[in-house]
């Protein structure tokens, strides 16, 4: 077995990922206060094809250096747009016909593993704040929370890997 060259990958540029067909998902930040969070998002929203990242509340929006170091130029792939309150970005996108999903521990949550999207229907998946979580009015417009199972000491994902285990269940779950 041989580690891969880069240029073996066969990566898509930047134009070809615009053009190219798109997972039915969307990412939500709410609140994300780590540069570096909101760049492994873009990097995750790259590698999984998100249609959209929306950057809400306080979350830092590039072009900033700190996004960009861990995003790694996904933040140039990656469609986002800056809104100012993640409640009505929920409202917004449940209008528009997807199924909302907080990333979250809550009563009555889902676990990751028992998660199935309605066929046909997009999801957006709410990411939340490093110390609180997603906040409850956020919680409270979704049409439910995702919670991941653990089992060590700690409470809670970095909420950038997260993201990752999420994403990659669901599209994984559409490859089929």
């Amino acid at each position: 077995m041989r580690k891969l060259e880069v240029e073996e990958m066969n990566r898509l540029t930047v134009e070809e990922f615009r053009e190219a067909e798109k997972f039915p998902f969307v990412i939500v930040l709410d609140n994300i206060r780590s540069l570096n969070n909101v760049g492994s998002f873009f990097r995750t929203a790259d590698a999984f094809r998100a249609q959209k990242i929306f950057l809400c509340g306080y979350t830092q929006e590039p072009p900033h250096r700190e996004i960009t170091r861990s995003a790694l130029g996904a933040e140039l792939s990656v469609e986002w747009e800056k809104c100012a309150s993640a409640v009505d970005t929920v409202r917004q996108l449940k209008a528009s016909g997807y199924q909302v999903w907080c990333a979250e521990q809550a009563e009555g949550s889902t676990y990751l593993q028992n998660f199935e999207p309605l066929n046909g229907k997009p999801c957006a998946f709410v990411f939340g704040n490093e110390v609180e979580g997603v906040n409850q009015e956020v919680i409270a417009e979704s049409d439910g929370c995702i919670e991941i199972p653990q089992f060590g000491t700690k409470h809670s994902f970095n909420v950038s890997v997260s993201a990752g285990i999420v994403i990659w269940e669901f599209v994984r779950k559409n490859l089929t």
